[in-house]
């Protein structure tokens, strides 16, 4: 009897007086923007301190976690029991993206934009505003249900409730740069702008913006839009619209330049909202943008 008490005690001591040891590994494509999940192979631990570099921090056993921007990251796990703990390092690699990418954040979700080569006037504009933390807090201050939501007019980040938006600018327009495989498919990023009577070239503004919403098409209404435009639709731009729907009726009029990849619900959501008389929603939708990757050349 005394021996099985003993030996209970001992097995207790063992247990207090055991050290945690932390271990983890992780999955997940490593590629930007990149949710990695970290599995935890600790022992003899409690409680749990993650942290991914400069990125974010977790208290969870086995968190998920999405890396927004390419880079090398020095992940730690701390595991711990009582006062005793352990830490665990490992270097996730996130490589960057094939395409440039910008996340925009709203209340409604968020939407990751690719920006497209061919039109690199406005991908550099569009990437220098987005990294400079220019569009953060503004409004998206025109939204029209079966057409579009538009933002990116500086006057709207202290816009009154009433108060008309749509002219302010970075104080620069954008040549424009129309591309024939660039259409306006629901989720197409393009470029607001100026009527023709005061703008014949067709410029871009420097800042506004608008993200396509549409509705269905057809292949006849392709073919009646193209030949008022004088130009064609290819194979895989009807394939697009028949698949996604958009607003043709401004392809080849207003510069397309990029592309919404993840989100696509959060332009139905928003079109949702009531709006006032100038299609300016009841409820202010606001806005901050992160760029995930981007090739701009930094030297002064």
């Amino acid at each position: 009897m005394q021996q099985s008490i003993l030996l209970s005690l001992l097995a207790l001591g063992l247990v207090a007086c055991s050290t945690p040891k932390a271990l983890f590994t992780l999955e997940g494509d490593q590629r930007a923007p990149a949710t990695i999940q970290f599995k935890n192979n600790s022992t003899d631990s409690e409680t749990y301190e993650w942290d991914f570099g400069s990125e974010g921090t977790s208290d969870q056993a086995e968190p998920s976690f999405s890396f927004s921007r390419a880079g090398n990251y020095l992940v730690s796990l701390r595991a711990k029991k009582g006062k005793k703990e352990d830490v665990s390092y490992q270097s996730v690699l996130i490589e960057g993206p094939s395409s440039c990418l910008v996340q925009i954040e709203t209340d409604y979700g968020n939407m990751v934009v690719k920006l497209y080569n061919e039109t690199p006037g406005h991908q550099a504009n569009f990437l220098k505003l987005a990294e400079e933390g220019f569009y953060d807090s503004l409004m998206f201050h025109r939204v029209m249900q079966g057409f579009m939501i538009q933002g990116g007019d500086p006057n709207s980040r202290y816009a009154k409730p009433n108060a008309r938006l749509g002219t302010g600018g970075p104080g620069y327009t954008i040549p424009a740069e129309f591309v024939d495989t660039l259409v306006h498919v629901k989720g197409a990023l393009a470029a607001a702008r100026t009527g023709d009577q005061s703008n014949p070239e067709r410029r871009s503004s420097g800042s506004q913006f608008y993200l396509v919403q549409g509705r269905p098409t057809d292949e006849n209404t392709l073919k009646v839009i193209a030949a008022r435009g004088g130009f064609q639709y290819g194979p895989n731009q009807i394939k697009q619209y028949l698949e996604l729907g958009g607003y043709p009726p401004l392809d080849q009029s207003y510069t397309v330049f990029g592309q919404v990849i993840e989100g696509l619900e959060v332009i139905d959501k928003i079109t949702a909202e009531r709006t006032n008389s100038s299609n300016r929603p009841l409820k202010d939708v606001r806005m901050r943008m992160k760029v995930i990757d981007y090739f701009i050349d930094k030297k002064p």
